[in-house]
């Protein structure tokens, strides 16, 4: 079952405990993302102490409810332009409360080489996230299989990564 809209925003109103993503690419194309990525491309930052958008909020209100969201995204250096440019959003978005970590794999086996992109709900549904090789969304289906490799690709992603404070310590980004 393929995933938009309503359908798709109610999955993060209606989690009881944890929203969970693995992002493996390097680019993603996100039309919403277009004006703020080449206002970056100029030389614009954003204040991350003064930022605050829809989605802080809402991380913020995860938060409240004892309600867990975080990520791992696995990176390689350098840097791209656009990891650049997310890591500069991933500072509010931790400091509003997503646990962000990061699992760099340069120079060394990626331990979940091959897995796609996918969000995994309360550890009971996994939704894959199905993009072009540019980065380009193609869609987003309900895996209809058993979620326990899913469990186990977040076992080691939590484990080979660090914190996203952590792994910005010293870099230029």
């Amino acid at each position: 079952m393929h995933l938009d809209g309503e359908e798709w925003a109610a999955r993060f109103k209606s989690f009881q405990r944890e929203a969970w993503r693995l992002e493996t690419l390097p680019e993603y194309r996100v039309s919403q993302e277009a004006e703020e990525l080449r206002a970056f491309a100029a030389g614009e930052r954003i204040d991350p102490q003064a930022y605050s958008n829809e989605y802080t909020d809402d991380l913020k209100r995860v938060r409240r409810e004892g309600k867990i969201k975080g990520r791992v995204h696995i990176v390689t250096r350098p840097l791209s332009d656009y990891l650049r440019f997310e890591f500069m959003y991933y500072q509010p978005h931790a400091w509003a409360g997503e646990d962000i970590r990061i699992m760099d794999v340069t120079g060394r086996r990626n331990p979940l080489e091959g897995v796609q992109d996918f969000w995994m709900f309360d550890r009971s549904e996994v939704v894959l996230m199905n993009y072009a090789p540019d980065g380009t969304q193609i869609s987003r289906e309900v895996f209809e299989g058993d979620v326990a490799p899913f469990l186990e690709y977040q076992r080691i992603a939590l484990a080979e990564s660090v914190p996203f404070e952590e792994y910005v310590k010293g870099l230029d980004v």
